[in-house]
């Protein structure tokens, strides 16, 4: 959203959050990080009770002010360029490592490093580029996993001095993600294409480029890469290690002969004109926020658990394969949950496994399989407030969504709901 100071009509982006915990926290590493000339500014930050046109009454949010950035987002801004080069594409780079730099140096992993978030201040050609967006970003003290659930190390430390301290190892998971992110993003801004690329387009990573990224398996296809420099490659190269310990650390990127080159770098890169397609450009952005959400897998304990109480997304859809008879109506084990409570959670679980899980079928029966867990889960969550506007946002008519669905935004909301749920039920 776009506001106005009225005293100077300068105007102003704003971001508007339910205020909650996870609100908050972004909020603040933002501020910590927000003094760089690379990281969007916040100019004020308001705690009001805000009520929209659709809402029944007014609810507590924050109300974030940060500078505009009238230069739009990165991928935008190359299609804008008939003549992007490979030195801007190396300046581009060198400014979203500095912000990172400066994150890293306050122990805190972005882990949310896209297209999307890296922003032009205005539209001339020397703009700086500025990272936005902390909503995933966390304190990285040393304790956090990789996808494989081995830790690094474990050195959990109290925060003094406005830097949150760590353990002498430098990079742990988080902080390597948001070098792979990069390595990702340089080798998009060369060719126009993403380096575990799949001829194979759909709404999730497909199973062969799923499988190229777990191998770290990637081309430099002559046909875009010809003219293009063997430092770049290297640097990407140096990023895109598939064991996070083996990338180029921050310091490392800075260092590096293809960020800090005199050779003119002038050549013509092929990017501008492929990310002309839009098209293209959103399945890119939805690869890689996928493997984004990949990454950031929480702190987990390994523990067994009786097979009726797992709450594992694979095997709950499994189960709701399983248990749906002729009448549509899907049947509840009442060893899930001894009381409605418990049912009214199972139900939003099963919409989040419905979510983020790769659809198996065509796409109008997924689409029906959503409007059919949403359906159970809406009968036994009525009362809440959140999940209410959550579907009213989605369009959602009592039967089912009108519009198409964004999954992934969905299940982040639902998840929130269910934690509204379990932290109303423990505090009564």
């Amino acid at each position: 959203r776009v506001c106005v100071k009225k005293s100077s009509q300068e105007r102003f982006a704003l971001k508007i959050l339910l205020d909650r915990p996870k609100a908050r926290n972004e909020v603040r590493l933002h501020m910590m990080c927000a003094t760089h000339p690379n990281i969007v500014q916040i100019i004020e930050v308001y705690a009001n009770s805000v009520q929209f046109p659709h809402e029944s009454s007014p609810r507590a949010r924050l109300l974030i002010v940060m500078e505009m950035m009238e230069g739009g987002e990165l991928f935008h801004r190359i299609s804008q360029h008939r003549h992007f080069t490979e030195k801007q594409a190396s300046q581009v780079t060198k400014q979203a490592t500095l912000a990172l730099q400066h994150c890293h140096s306050l122990n805190i992993a972005h882990r949310d490093l896209k297209p999307e978030n890296l922003l032009f201040k205005d539209n001339s050609l020397d703009a700086p580029v500025k990272l936005c967006d902390f909503g995933f970003a966390k304190v990285d003290q040393g304790d956090l996993m990789t996808p494989q659930f081995t830790p690094y190390y474990v050195a959990p430390q109290k925060e003094k001095s406005g830097i949150i301290p760590t353990s002498p190892t430098p990079y742990t998971y988080n902080k390597s993600c948001d070098l792979w992110s990069l390595g990702v993003i340089i080798y998009v801004m060369l060719c126009g294409y993403p380096p575990f690329y799949s001829k194979h387009h759909s709404r999730t990573i497909p199973k062969d480029m799923r499988k190229k990224i777990m191998t770290g398996s990637f081309e430099f296809p002559e046909e875009e890469w010809s003219q293009i420099s063997e430092m770049a490659k290297d640097i990407v190269r140096k990023l895109l290690k598939v064991k996070p310990e083996e990338r180029l650390t921050i310091e490392g990127v800075l260092d590096h002969p293809w960020l800090n080159s005199t050779e003119a770098l002038d050549n013509i890169l092929p990017s501008a004109q492929l990310m002309m397609d839009k098209a293209m450009v959103a399945g890119i952005q939805q690869a890689h926020a996928e493997q984004l959400a990949n990454m950031r897998i929480q702190d987990l304990k390994v523990s067994l658990k009786p097979l009726h109480s797992v709450n594992n997304p694979i095997l709950r859809k499994r189960k709701l394969l399983g248990t749906k008879p002729k009448d549509g109506v899907y049947i509840h084990d009442p060893e899930n949950g001894s009381n409605d409570s418990n049912v009214a959670l199972e139900k939003l679980r099963d919409v989040i496994a419905q979510c983020i899980l790769p659809q198996a079928g065509k796409g109008e029966n997924e689409d029906e399989k959503l409007n059919e867990v949403m359906q159970e889960a809406w009968k036994y969550n009525r009362e809440c407030k959140l999940l209410r506007d959550t579907l009213q946002s989605f369009s959602w008519n009592g039967r089912g969504f009108t519009d198409k669905v964004d999954r992934l935004k969905l299940a982040e909301i639902v998840k929130q709901v269910i934690e509204e749920q379990t932290n109303s039920h423990d505090s009564q």
